[in-house]
């Protein structure tokens, strides 16, 4: 037995790490950022029709954070950490993220102390144009600007998006 114990414990580094988890019905990376496809939307307790919903999402085009999958059903959250199961039919792979502070000011240029092109209220919804690892571009209504990553959801931490 103190034989076996031992050989276990020289398995190399490389088979120890584990690799990134994946949906099994897409084969894309778990955890993952999506954004509501409808204006209309169900989160139901589990992944199928039967199931009880909890939350009707209204906002198109919010950040949903893919948790886990089902066949054609997402396990998502939402910025505030409420979800459940939505068809993926019903999500899109189109970037946005959700304004968390409010009162956040919209740069012409991704410096602190560049020209305010606007003020963004918390909840406002905007479209990713490029994230750098400290400034997004994004769009609004028309407006494009600058914007500090700290006061928005729908990002994972140092992630870069040209």
């Amino acid at each position: 037995m103190a034989i076996s114990l031992a050989i276990a414990s020289l398995q190399p580094v490389s088979a120890q790490t584990s690799t990134p988890e994946v949906g099994s019905g897409s084969g894309l990376p778990l955890p993952r950022f999506v954004s509501l496809k409808t204006s209309e939307a169900r989160a139901r307790r589990g992944p199928s029709l039967t199931h009880r919903v909890d939350w009707l999402y209204t906002r198109r085009d919010l950040p949903l954070q893919v948790t886990g999958e089902f066949e054609h059903w997402r396990r998502v959250e939402d910025s505030e950490g409420q979800g459940g199961w939505i068809h993926e039919t019903l999500l899109s792979g189109v970037r946005t993220v959700v304004v968390i502070r409010d009162m956040t000011p919209m740069r012409s240029s991704p410096q602190p102390t560049a020209h305010e092109v606007a003020l963004l209220e918390n909840g406002v919804i905007a479209h990713i144009m490029e994230c750098a690892p400290e400034w997004c571009k994004l769009s609004i209504g028309g407006e494009r600007g600058w914007v500090n990553r700290e006061s928005l959801w729908g990002l994972f931490p140092d992630e870069v998006l040209d």
